[in-house]
């Protein structure tokens, strides 16, 4: 049977969207869901195919968007993390007049480097997809470990992310090739300059799958949007740093009010 797992819990008066990264699923929110709990009424979702929304198939951005759609509040703050990130920003280009508001959390509208445009090596993500063919749990773990490099407690935080991993059926491969693929191969930079809806995009300053580098560029490019670096987190800062990552969140929502 294939159904979306969205799960809704919290004791605020305002919506929020949660989106987990590539691999992963919606209990990597665990260590923010009670802090941001007492402000939000949560919707932590299972991306298509990944955790306990399971039979999916492999899914281009603008399917995965269109899965979520109708499961989502009429008004709602939607937060993507990672590849999260640009199915968030995919579902505010869809349907502008349902999203109040836009958070991209060690996101990028475009994850793949140019020379003009700071992101991961495409021959790196290459990389990966070959290898999950031939060893996929260890190509994951890899890639998990990657995301906390350089931070004080990476060990511990990596390890959480492993966890969080193991807890549910691993996704399918095609599902992961198909995340990759979207890593790899979405633009949205061109797309986003006409968003109408307020963005707070969050950046880890030890970030080295979406370099800092990027902030500045945006900035400029989308002067109706806002950046945040935290400066001794990498790519999961809610993990290492939840108390002030969770201070951004709740800032830029008493924003909008």
């Amino acid at each position: 049977m294939t159904q979306l797992y969205w799960q809704t819990t919290g004791s605020g008066d305002r919506d929020l969207v949660l989106l987990h990264g590539w691999g992963l699923n919606a209990e990597v929110w665990s260590c923010i869901r009670e802090r941001l709990g007492a402000h939000f009424r949560l919707h932590l979702v299972d991306l298509p195919g990944y955790g306990r929304s399971e039979n999916f198939p492999a899914m281009t951005l603008e399917e995965m968007a269109e899965c979520l759609l109708p499961f989502m509040p009429s008004q709602t703050l939607v937060l993507g993390w990672s590849l999260g990130g640009l199915v968030a920003s995919q579902l505010a280009l869809r349907a502008p007049q349902r999203v109040t508001g836009l958070i991209t959390v060690a996101s990028s509208p475009c994850f793949s480097a140019t020379e003009a445009w700071p992101g991961i090596k495409p021959d790196t993500l290459t990389q990966f997809q070959q290898q999950l063919s031939e060893d996929f749990k260890r190509t994951v773990e890899r890639f998990l470990a990657l995301q906390t490099l350089g931070t004080d407690t990476a060990r511990e935080d990596a390890r959480t992310l492993k966890n969080v991993v193991l807890r549910l059926p691993m996704p399918p491969v095609d599902v992961l090739e198909g995340g990759l693929k979207i890593l790899r191969t979405a633009d949205l930079r061109e797309a986003m300059q006409t968003l109408p809806q307020p963005l707070l995009r969050i950046y880890g300053y030890l970030d080295g799958l979406v370099p800092r580098a990027i902030a500045p560029l945006l900035d400029a490019e989308w002067p109706n949007s806002e950046s945040a670096i935290m400066e001794k987190a990498a790519h999961a800062p809610f993990i290492s740093h939840p108390e002030a990552f969770c201070e951004q969140v709740i800032a830029f929502a008493d924003r909008l009010r």
